[in-house]
């Protein structure tokens, strides 16, 4: 690796990789859009449910936005924001507070590479997010579904505007998230894409792959050096 590829930023995704999965906040969600989509469409909670799972895994949709959008004729930009406040009500974040040890590794971190957040959810929860677990200040770009046009991981594009407003690419930027699908993605764009599998629950994916943020330095660094 020439010192032009080594990495020098960091896309971090954010719901279950910058807070534990075992808070529960992601399955809130979930369930919260699962309640709007049954009366959007008229069904019962586990008709939707499933429908939205078989919908959303086999055409490949990156969000269930994706798939009401291309299928269910979801396009009005009000409804949209009824989404969004939906299933991401003010609130949600009330059980987050502030977390001194992510912030202090984070803070490591930044003094060699920039920080920023690639999330399919919206902005706003974003914000939300890091303001509760007080590192927004570390965060100066969050690459959000607005932003992307209503499009998310792991479509190529939305990987491609955060790169080109980070001025960076794949082989200098590295990237981090609990979705094994997505970190595949990036490897497969000739990326740093590593898996965050906090609960162990596929030990056979490739390295790297982390299941404590704290890990993160000592695999950057053994990226930098080729090991």
């Amino acid at each position: 690796m020439t010192d032009f590829d080594k990495p020098d930023c960091i896309l971090f995704d954010l719901d279950s990789t910058l807070y534990s999965v075992r808070l529960g906040l992601e399955k809130s969600v979930s369930r919260r859009v699962n309640r709007y989509i049954a009366e959007y469409l008229g069904l019962p909670p586990e008709e939707a449910w499933a429908l939205r799972k078989e919908r959303v895994t086999a055409a490949g949709y990156g969000t269930t936005l994706e798939w009401l959008r291309a299928e269910k004729n979801f396009n009005d930009p009000h409804i949209i924001d009824e989404y969004f406040a939906f299933i991401h009500p003010e609130d949600e974040a009330d059980g987050l507070g502030p977390d001194p040890h992510l912030r202090s590794l984070l803070l490591d971190l930044s003094e060699s590479m920039t920080l920023a957040i690639l999330t399919n959810s919206p902005e706003e929860h974003a914000e939300r997010i890091l303001a509760k677990l007080g590192i927004a200040d570390l965060f100066p770009s969050i690459f959000g579904i607005r932003g992307n046009g209503l499009k998310g991981k792991p479509r190529p594009e939305v990987f491609r505007r955060a790169l080109d407003s980070l001025k960076s690419s794949p082989r200098r930027c590295v990237f981090v998230d609990d979705v094994r699908r997505y970190a595949e993605f990036y490897r497969n764009m000739g990326g740093h894409g590593i898996f965050f599998d906090e609960l162990n629950e596929h030990p056979e994916f490739p390295p790297p792959r982390i299941r404590r943020l704290d890990e993160l330095p000592g695999v950057i660094e053994g990226i930098r050096s080729g090991s």
